[in-house]
């Protein structure tokens, strides 16, 4: 017998699931995470590998040699189950905490992604800071159809410029926030990439200051557990109206995780921790 490949033979690729945004399984955001030696595979595999793993995104990374434009030490992408997107926390977070946890690197890491470039530091207490560029606010009037879509009346709306594209929307209190039930088909289309909801947290010495969810079925995510990069609008909203610079989100519905975040001008970082819940590998 030959052991010699059959050429259409495909080595495995292995695959690591990890929960965002939180300290324990099961909890936070789960994201894919796969690295590659040499070049991605083209968009179409990527796109595919993305909707088989079904999660809100998929991260997909290499090691960059320096001789390149962009001064980074991994390219970046990721992958809804439906299309490619600018920009994502989370699935940078585990990305991150894979190449860390695996001794593929150590410190801070540097990211080249379509959103630019973004660095990640890891902490010894196993959290990761990510540095990410801040969201501008643009306050508008609330559209029409908005409150029977989310199932809650408004307090303010703002359009997010930058590379999340979102409508903000504050509502009454952190009960309203954790009782929606929106009506997804009625959402879509209304913002370039989604709808995030936030109020103050009803009870601060809990340890979060204020709440959010994430709708984000023009994507082909109605509901994002943890979006890490929501949070660079929720920070310098929250910022201006509780007078800090520093603060911690609660994002969820069924499934919640905790962003540190840190206004820093035209910078946000964003703190959490990560658990991988998933070492396995692709076949095809």
């Amino acid at each position: 017998m030959s052991g010699t490949a059959p050429a259409s033979y495909r080595p495995a690729m292995r695959i690591r699931i990890v929960d965002a945004f939180t300290d324990r399984p099961f909890a936070g955001n789960p994201a894919g995470v796969m690295l590659f030696d040499g070049p991605f595979p083209d968009d179409d595999r990527l796109q595919a590998i993305a909707a088989e793993v079904n999660l809100s995104e998929t991260a997909f990374a290499r090691p960059l040699d320096g001789t390149g434009e962009e001064e980074a030490d991994w390219a970046l992408r990721w992958f809804t189950p439906a299309t490619e997107v600018d920009m994502c926390g989370h699935a940078t977070l585990a990305t991150a905490h894979v190449l860390h946890t695996t001794g593929a690197a150590t410190g801070t890491v540097r990211f080249a992604a379509r959103c630019g470039v973004l660095t990640t530091t890891a902490h010894d207490d196993g959290s990761v800071t990510m540095d990410f560029p801040t969201s501008s606010l643009t306050p508008l009037a609330a559209p029409e159809g908005l409150a029977e879509a989310l199932g809650a009346a408004p307090l303010s709306v703002h359009d997010t410029s930058g590379h999340i594209g979102d409508l903000l929307v504050e509502l009454s209190d952190e009960r309203t926030v954790h009782a929606l039930a929106p009506d997804w088909h009625a959402l879509s289309g209304r913002s370039r990439r989604g709808i995030i909801v936030t109020a103050p947290a009803a009870d601060p010495s809990l340890g979060y200051d204020f709440v959010s969810r994430g709708f984000f079925p023009n994507v082909g995510i109605d509901e994002d557990p943890v979006t890490g990069s929501a949070h660079t609008a929720l920070a310098p909203f929250w910022a201006a109206r509780l007078g800090r610079t520093e603060l911690t989100g609660l994002q969820g519905g069924a499934r919640r995780g905790r962003v540190r975040t840190e206004l820093r001008g035209d910078r946000t970082l964003l703190t959490g921790r990560a658990v991988t819940v998933i070492d396995g590998e692709f076949l095809v």
